[in-house]
This record gives C-alpha cells, sequence and structure tokens, in this order.
C-alpha cells in the first residue's frame, strides 16, 4: 500500500520556530520530523510513498531524494498554488494506484496501521459496488478548541462533522473524538475531488460525501498523537522523542 502524505502548508502557526524551512522538515533531535513519520510507516511494510509539496518543498526534496538511503521509493506531487488538503490528493492522483494510506504531514500517532486497514477493509464489505470510501483515524485531545469533532455511529461510521468554530454547546453534546489526520482511502474518492480548485477534506469533502450518501468510517485509537504545527505541540513532539529514546 502506498502512503501519501501532505506536506505543502505553509506552516505559518510555526514561523517562530521553524521560518526557513518547511514545517515539516522541523528538526527533532539530529532529523527532520517528516523522517520519524516515514520510519514509523516503513515498520508497517510501506515503502512507496508520494510527498504532496508546495511551500519551500526544495529542501524536502533536496534532503529525501528518491527514498533510497530510507530504503523506500518517493514520488512527489508538487503544487504551484495552494491547493487545500483534498485538492492535492487530486493533483497527486496520477502516482496513486489502489487503496491508499492519506496522512497530514503535521502530525504523529502512534498506530498499528496493520489493525486500521483491517477494520477499513470489513468496514467496506465485500459489495462490488461499495458507497464506502474511506475510514478516518480518530483520537482524544485534552483541549478540543483547536480541532473539531466527529460524531460516531455504534456501527463505527461517522454520522457528522462539527466545525472547530461551532459553540461549546454544540461540541459538548458530540463527544471529544477528533480526526487524527490518518486516513485508508479508496481510489474512487479521487475522481470526485475537482481538479485543479482548492478543496479541504475536512471543511467541504468530507462533509459533501456524507450529503450525498456515501459512507466513511471512524476509528478510534487512544495511541499518542501530537500535532507539531503550533509551537506547544513541536515541544510536546521533542519531549515525546527524548522519553522513547532514553
Amino acid at each position: 500500500m502506498q502512503a501519501v502524505i501532505l506536506a505543502g502548508g505553509l506552516g505559518s502557526r510555526l514561523r517562530l520556530i521553524v521560518n526557513d524551512r518547511p514545517k515539516v522538515m522541523a528538526k527533532v533531535g539530529n532529523k527532520p520530523f517528516l523522517e520519524y513519520q516515514v520510519e514509523h510507516l516503513k515498520q508497517y511494510g510501506i515503502d512507496e510513498f508520494v510527498f504532496c509539496v508546495g511551500y519551500l518543498h526544495d529542501h524536502i526534496m533536496e534532503y529525501f531524494g528518491d527514498g533510497s538511503r530510507l530504503g523506500v521509493k518517493i514520488d512527489y506531487s508538487i503544487e504551484t498554488e495552494l491547493l487545500g488538503t483534498a485538492g492535492a490528493l487530486k493533483l497527486a492522483e496520477r502516482f496513486i494506484d489502489g487503496v491508499f494510506l492519506a496522512l497530514n504531514g503535521d502530525s504523529f500517532l502512534e498506530l498499528d496501521l496493520t489493525d486500521l486497514v483491517e477494520f477499513h477493509e470489513r468496514r467496506k464489505g465485500p459489495r462490488e459496488h461499495s458507497r464506502y470510501l474511506g475510514t478516518i483515524t480518530l483520537t482524544q485531545v485534552r483541549d478540543m478548541s483547536r480541532y473539531g469533532s466527529v460524531q460516531l455511529s455504534d456501527e463505527w461510521f461517522i454520522e457528522d462533522f462539527v466545525e472547530k468554530s461551532a459553540t461549546p454547546a454544540m461540541r459538548s453534546n458530540r463527544g471529544n473524538l477528533i480526526n487524527a489526520g490518518i486516513y485508508v482511502f479508496e481510489p474512487k474518492i479521487l475522481s470526485l475531488i475537482a481538479s485543479s480548485h482548492q478543496v479541504s477534506l475536512e471543511k467541504d469533502l468530507f462533509p459533501w460525501l456524507l450529503e450525498n450518501g456515501y459512507q466513511l468510517g471512524g476509528y478510534p485509537t487512544q495511541g499518542v498523537f501530537v500535532d507539531i504545527g503550533t509551537p506547544t505541540g513541536y515541544h510536546e513532539f521533542l519531549k515525546y522523542i527524548e522519553a522513547r529514546d532514553s
């Protein structure tokens, strides 16, 4: 299975710490954050990657090259304008073959990927014309204010999304599960994204899919979750790696 990593963001929230490179290249110890993601995925036999890059992408390409130094294969899909998370996947469509993993390049989650993929296959089932298009990994966080929440049915299907801008009363009624930014997608989902448009997975595509009768599953997990998109998250990951490797 291929892994498509969304690594084209501007990283404006992290500029106080990282202002000369993409945020996925923020140094943690002696290597960039993105390398920790690749290493984690490689543990599960994933050795084909597509990096969706944009802002200061030369830093990423110069460091990782074709991936051979890490024992993997890397292709690059380069955005010349901001396309959003779904738009970036659409641009990378030419590199994608079959069911694939997609993940945000600025977050890390301790996750059993084998179990995630098996969960996806069970939810999808053997139906030839299945309307099940993807599985979203969910986690819990102490501070919900930075994230939108997800409402999950008893059968592990996603029923609704609540934006982080929603009122506290709305959010408290929907639980405390958030989108952890790791997905298993059926290739059909790419055909439902408009080309050359700025489209967000979270704000545009996922709600549209539910409104139009498609299904998305939710996979809750309790592994360590860190979003390095802010200085606080970056320092949390530094502490996590120090503790892990000590």
